[in-house]
């Protein structure tokens, strides 16, 4: 969105509305973390229109004013020592008052914690000065919201403790492999090692990534809906870590998950939109079933063995037809420039534009 100086919210893919849609605070967190995808791509944007250094201070200023989510800031940090840009006080300041006392964080979510994790250790490696902060809230998401097996907590307190989403397992290993890796801390490695390895025994028989999680049992409770994003890019960024690690079946897992993306899915449908070279944002249930007080009581009824979390008729799927500014960070976060999977970034698909 030119004018507004970020990306969209929403992109509908279905012709049928105004295509972008925008939430202001939305706007600005996605933003960054496509800022993080380009960082991957410095040589390629002397050809695009976009003046990065200007749009990363536009959305940290914008940061002030929106009511963004806690983990905005971590990514902030996190796009701006990836870019080497300077990171605005401000924006520091954010994150720096925690130094004193991290437990402050204790009632964020896992995934709002580790994106501050993670953007503490991205600036540690240029500042040691950021390392206390790193290691006071990497310990405060490992002591506080690991389950009793691998699986981390969606929160510390409250119902979300019994809960947990795919997302916040990879925002947990990530946070776990950026400051382990840091700090060439075996316990924090150990434990995103151990995130990575449970997963991979939890993903689909098409190579799929659950949504729900049950963390007290290590456990799927509910697998839909499957986002193309965790596909190709937020399941790609812990499991190239897992596969440097030496995790068994990492790499199997991070090729099947990604194949899911071109048709080896229970829709038997590529996701890919050639025409304007997007990607469907997600398979979901019809229905109540698909709608998040659908999928409670789903996962209620896996809880206590009425259902199958995998249990899905085809016909009885519906593709999410939108994208989101962030799943093509996160695409780029993982594979730009990459060439050791060239059976997935070779592909016809992408190189001519068929599917």
């Amino acid at each position: 969105m030119p004018a507004q100086g970020m990306w969209s919210h929403k992109y509908h893919l279905d012709g049928r509305r105004s295509e972008n849609e925008s939430v202001p605070h939305s706007d600005v967190y996605y933003s960054l973390n496509v800022l993080l995808g380009l960082s991957e791509v410095r040589a390629a944007l002397i050809d695009e229109p976009y003046d990065v250094s200007a749009l990363f201070s536009m959305l940290s200023a914008a940061l002030l004013v929106r009511p963004v989510r806690n983990g905005a800031w971590g990514m902030a940090l996190w796009a701006a020592a990836e870019l080497d840009l300077d990171t605005p006080g401000l924006v520091a300041d954010r994150l720096w008052s925690l130094a004193a006392d991290p437990n402050v964080a204790s009632g964020w979510t896992a995934q709002d914690l580790g994106l501050s994790v993670s953007g503490a250790s991205a600036q540690a490696r240029r500042d040691r000065s950021w390392r206390p902060l790193a290691a006071g809230l990497a310990r405060l998401l490992y002591e506080r919201f690991r389950g009793p097996g691998a699986l981390v907590r969606d929160s510390s307190r409250g119902a979300r403790r019994y809960f947990a989403t795919f997302a916040s397992q990879v925002y947990a290993a990530l946070a776990f492999y950026h400051y382990g890796e840091l700090a060439e801390d075996t316990v924090m490695l150990s434990a995103a090692n151990a995130i990575a390895a449970k997963l991979i025994t939890l993903q689909g028989p098409f190579g799929e990534w659950p949504w729900f999680y049950s963390p007290g049992g290590d456990s799927v409770i509910e697998a839909y809906e499957v986002y193309s994003v965790h596909q190709h890019g937020m399941g790609p960024a812990f499991l190239h870590h897992a596969v440097r690690h030496g995790v068994p079946g990492a790499r199997e897992a991070l090729v099947r998950g990604f194949e899911w993306i071109f048709g080896a899915n229970l829709m038997q449908r590529s996701m890919l939109l050639p025409k304007l070279s997007l990607i469907y944002r997600s398979q979901a249930r019809r229905g109540f079933a698909g709608r998040r007080s659908g999928r409670l009581v789903r996962a209620a009824a896996v809880a206590t063995k009425r259902a199958d979390p995998w249990g899905a008729d085809p016909t009885k799927l519906r593709l999410t037809q939108e994208m989101r500014s962030y799943e093509l960070g996160w695409l780029l976060w993982s594979f730009a420039g990459r060439t050791d999977y060239p059976e997935l970034t070779q592909r016809r698909d992408f190189l001519l534009g068929t599917c």
